[in-house]
């Protein structure tokens, strides 16, 4: 929970009931999960369709629960009083949230940060309701350096504890957003963090479960990238996935900012290990694993693994698309398509500024706007669209670079190494402090050697951007669901 949502569950009274509506008057549900929040505080969160609706389907349930319920309600929607009156109320607005500072001026800043907000707000204790007064506590108090490097330490502290308690997937996906969240802003305000700290645990979980999560499943999202494109078929009559190649939850916290306006659910799934390009995006088009898929080192059987797992699932040839770039267009017939967009790892790759190169390219990806124009031609033409990534990147510092020794997998990532028969094996490995990958899903006749977090085979001390590995921000990737009917009209 941000310090955000627990401000506003504090402010709602919601602990002191067991039936509580909230009015959302000002729209926070398009902005934070609030359902999600009292869910977390044990809450059942029923739906509010309209009066009707709710006397057929939910009403029964005050009757007979014993469990805490919450509502949300938005303006417009009729509550009849027998309704009503079977709840403590709550008007979610910025004006009772913050009755010192101008409700409207707040809402129309809709970059704002809510949670620095949260915390600026708990020191002011005079009356700013005029909007020039407002503006200027934004800038001269939310935003204050003093501020967010309280906000990063104290979010650093809560992450470390969810590390230790983490257990699963889930878990994880939650701890890889909240990661994000602050790898962005530490770049964006200059704030020095080191938050490769996280990743000690996640190795840890890894290496123990990584193999358990093709059988693990969710009723929201594919957990793993091989089981992406079955359930795109299960949840869509007409699809396109856009693979955002090496996007991570970095580039999409910051690539969301051009959705405004555009209805979607966000999770997150898991890339195949190694992260490499060859191996995870053609699981995530094929719906197969590593040791499955025809040529997993090279990437020139892609359209046809996509083609192939299409056709099995019941799509004839005019039927099926396959794309790339920002520009791509579909016939009237296609009904299950991809499209490949490699901007993103082209920036990784071509890096020289580290974190703030990628914060600063990927902002300007943002503010350019293609992701959305495609996304927005893509609902028009009736698609669902599912927009994800094969791998996400990582910042590395390079140990020096390592001349041919095994079989050559991708020459861009310089993150891991696959070996046959290698004499040496157990030199290389001491001598890099190398990670020896379990073999989950891969073939067994080779090993799979694989850099330690922040590490790379670059040129020795050289910074770079990179992936292959075993790190949060390379391997949990943005998982982003995006209905027609829910975007047109």
């Amino acid at each position: 929970m941000t310090m955000f949502e627990s401000y506003l569950f504090e402010q709602s009274a919601a602990q002191y009931t067991n039936r509580i509506m909230i009015h959302d008057c000002d729209g926070f549900e398009e902005r934070i999960h609030l359902g999600q929040l009292y869910e977390a505080k044990g809450f059942q969160v029923l739906p509010y369709v309209d009066d009707l609706h709710f006397r057929v389907e939910q009403y029964g349930k005050l009757e007979m629960s014993e469990e805490k319920i919450a509502v949300i309600v938005h303006p417009g929607q009729y509550i009849p009083y027998d309704i009503r009156q079977r709840f403590t109320h709550y008007t979610l607005s910025y004006a009772s949230l913050f009755p010192r500072l101008n409700a409207a001026t707040l809402k129309n800043n809709k970059s704002l940060n809510l949670d620095l907000l949260a915390m600026a707000y708990r020191e002011c204790f005079t009356d700013l309701t005029v909007s020039q007064l407002t503006e200027q506590f934004i800038k001269r108090n939310v935003y204050a350096k003093r501020n967010i490097e309280k906000y990063i330490q104290l979010s650093t502290d809560e992450l470390n504890n969810k590390c230790t308690c983490a257990q699963n997937y889930m878990d994880w996906s939650l701890i890889a957003e909240k990661k994000a969240k602050i790898d962005v802003m530490a770049t964006a305000y200059d704030v020095q963090i080191d938050s490769t700290q996280f990743n000690v645990p996640f190795l840890t979980f890894i290496e123990k479960s990584f193999g358990k999560l093709s059988a693990s499943n969710s009723r929201t999202s594919p957990v793993i990238v091989s089981r992406a494109m079955e359930y795109m078929h299960d949840h869509s009559d007409k699809f396109v996935v856009i693979v955002m190649d090496g996007m991570s939850e970095f580039d999409w916290h910051i690539l969301k900012s051009s959705f405004e306006g555009i209805r979607y659910s966000k999770t997150n799934i898991f890339a195949m290990i190694p992260t490499t390009t060859s191996i995870s995006r053609q699981c995530l088009l094929s719906n197969k694993y590593p040791s499955q898929l025809l040529e997993p080192w090279k990437q020139s059987k892609e359209k046809q693994e996509f083609c192939s797992c299409a056709t099995e699932m019941g799509y004839s040839d005019e039927q099926i698309g396959y794309e790339r770039g920002f520009d791509a267009e579909f016939g009237p017939f296609v009904r299950c398509a991809a499209v490949i967009i490699n901007d993103i790892d082209d920036m990784v790759h071509g890096q020289q500024q580290g974190r703030i190169g990628m914060f600063n390219d990927i902002s300007v990806l943002a503010k350019q706007g293609e992701l959305i124009k495609i996304t927005k031609r893509m609902l028009k033409a009736g698609f669902d669209v599912y927009i994800t990534a094969d791998h996400g990147n990582t910042p590395c510092v390079g140990m020096g670079k390592l001349m041919k020794t095994g079989v050559e997998v991708e020459t861009k990532s310089r993150r891991m190494l696959v070996l046959k028969d290698f004499a040496d094996k157990e030199a290389i490995l001491s001598k890099y402090s190398l990670i020896e990958y379990p073999k989950y899903y891969l073939s067994k006749e080779y090993d799979y050697l694989i850099c330690g977090i922040g590490r790379s085979f670059d040129s020795k001390g050289e910074k770079v951007m990179s992936h292959g590995g075993i790190s949060i921000d390379e391997v949990i990737v943005p998982f982003i669901q995006i209905k027609a009917v829910d975007n047109n009209g």
